[in-house]
Parts: structure tokens; sequence; C-alpha cells
């Protein structure tokens, strides 16, 4: 095959308080020839993720920072088009951590095959991907609910929080979720079938809220949010209850550290336990998580939401939306409008 352009989405400076487009630059590479034990592989989809936030930052954390001038990296599934790779031919559907490109040459190595009988390859970067194991692993392990117990899950309509909420009822509890938005809370109650719900944005009093929909408190609490949801669960929150710290969104883009939990001492006298987690901590129990999630799809247990973006150069807009509720469930991209699987 012929040398291919490819447009990717670099890092051009890094961003201060919410991104912006300006923090972005689309620009255009060439793709090799494909080499002995190599494979050219066509993105179809790509994910948007909150946590990318962070790696736009220059500072230590669990993965590595984003550098300037350099393509972005991300989840996403493509289309081998050509294959000297015995482990891969033309055709196969594959997931790998190269996203914000359009093509890229690879001898294999971060790529694993997706079932596109299965489910939809895009529901490989959701439901059955990062956001899928982030909500399982995540209650389970680290929320440890138990039937019959509450279990609150802020922003939980988004990719991961409408997971949780279902994993949570399958595990026989009552659940209640905040949203940004009436139709949101909607689809949670009505399609979901959670048991109660909140629009945020029209709560003067987090808490009041909270104690009129959990008369009997909180058990276990999945944090998406931070900030005046976390100061609320704490409040409502019984003894021994646990809370799965999976992120803080609301504090992403904060210029000056935002002021810790006013009530923070609650945690002392109720004896609640706080665990912060990332999902790569459980990449040894993948086929747990796959044995249930594709099981629970198949019998229509699980349902999911998803915006889809299309064209690599507005991905940038995509992830932009994520802090500014554009989202209904799971953000994402499209390479290309006719990139269909």
């Amino acid at each position: 095959m012929a040398d291919l352009t490819s447009r990717e989405i670099r890092l051009k400076i890094r961003p201060v308080g919410l991104p912006a487009e300006k923090d972005f630059e689309l620009s255009q590479v060439t793709v090799g020839e494909v080499g002995a034990g190599q494979l050219l592989v066509q993105n179809v989809y790509m994910s948007v993720d909150p946590y990318m936030r962070g790696r736009m930052l220059e500072r230590k954390s669990y993965v590595p920072p984003f550098e300037i001038g350099k393509a972005l990296e991300g989840a996403a599934v493509g289309r081998v088009l050509e294959s000297n790779n015995d482990k891969f031919k033309k055709g196969d559907y594959v997931q790998s951590f190269l996203g914000w490109r359009e093509y890229f040459v690879s001898d294999g190595s971060g790529l694993t095959k997706v079932d596109a009988s299965l489910a939809p390859v895009q529901a490989y970067l959701g439901v059955l991907g990062m956001t899928g194991m982030t909500a399982y692993f995540g209650l389970l392990k680290h929320g440890t609910p138990k039937a019959g117990e509450t279990v609150f899950v802020s922003a939980a309509s988004g990719a991961v929080g409408a997971i949780v909420c279902q994993v949570a009822k399958l595990k026989g509890c009552r659940v209640v979720g905040s949203a940004g938005s009436d139709a949101k809370v909607d689809w949670l109650i009505n399609e979901v079938g959670i048991d109660a719900a909140m629009n945020y944005k029209k709560e003067k009093n987090l808490t009041r809220k909270l104690h009129e929909l959990c008369p009997e408190g909180i058990d276990v609490y999945f944090e998406n949010v931070g900030g005046a949801h976390f100061e609320a669960a704490l409040e409502v929150m019984n003894d021994f209850g646990r809370v799965a710290m999976c992120g803080m969104i609301s504090q992403y883009n904060e210029i000056l550290p935002p002021k810790g939990p006013a009530n923070l001492a609650q945690v002392i006298g109720k004896r609640i336990r706080i665990q912060g987690f990332i999902v790569s901590d459980h990449m040894g129990e993948m086929n747990a998580f796959y044995a249930d999630m594709a099981k629970w799809l198949s019998d229509g247990k699980i349902k999911y939401k998803e915006t889809i973006i299309d064209g690599i150069e507005n991905a940038p807009k995509a992830f932009i939306g994520l802090f500014t509720g554009d989202n209904f469930g799971k953000m994402l991209v499209r390479m290309k409008p006719d990139a269909t699987a």
C-alpha cells in the first residue's frame, strides 16, 4: 500500500483552567510502508476521557504527562488494513492506546483483538473497555456492596456511573444517582431502573436532598465528581461506609488548589473507608470482568448511552465537552464520518 497521510491531534500548549481548542493542533504525518512483522491500522473510534486532563499537566502521576508537540494518546479501536504479522489479519478489529490519530503502523505490541460479533466495536471503548472495567472493579472490589445496602453514584448518567448503577442493582442494592439534567435523571430512573435520582444543578442544598433520597443513609459512595458532592455524601454516609474514589471531575480544571471538604472529620467518627483506585490495578482479573459483562449484555441487563462526534478534527471539542456536560454517556469520536464498523 502506498504511503498514507494521517491526521493527528497534538498538544500545542498546556491548558490553564478549562481546556480550549487553541491548546491543541491538527497535524499531518506520513505513515510509512508496512514492514516485516508489522501491520497497518485505521482507527475507527477513539475515546476521550476525563483522566486525560491530568496528563496535560507536567507533573508526576501514575501515567506520564503528554508531551508538547507530540500526538496525544488514548484508547481507540481500529481496523487492520494490511498485515505482515501472523497474529493479525486484514479485517481484524484491534484495541490500542494509539488514539488521536487516523492511521498507524505497529509491530503488534499493545494491540488486542476485539470480537465485533459480541458488540459494536466502539463498545470496547465503553462498557466492554476501560469504562466498564472501572465501574466493575471500582464498585465490587473497593465499594464492596452488599444486597440491601444503599449505593450513591455521582455523575450517574456518565460512562462509568451508569454502569456502576446497573451493577449495583444486579447485586441487590438500592441505588441513588446524581446527574446534570432532567433528561439524564429521567433515563436513569425509567430506562436504567435505579431507585432515585436528582438533577444536582437544581438543588441548592445537596446534603438536604441526599437525606431525602437516602433516608436510611448511604453505605457505598462511588465518587466521580468531588467538591460539594463529596461533602454531602460524607454527611449522609452510614457508619463503616465505603467510598470508591474514581474521579473528581469538578476539580480537574481548577487553577488554584480547591479547598478540602469541611466535614472530612466525619470519616473518623463514622469509620468510613476511602479507597482510591485505577483500573490498571486489576488487569490480572480481566477474565472475570469479561465473563460477567458479556453475559449481562447478552441478557439485556446492562444499558449504555453514547455521544458520538464525527471527525478527528473535532476531538478537542469532544474532550472539552466532558467538562461542560455535553456528553450523555460515553463520549466517542468517530475518526471519519464513513469510518463505520
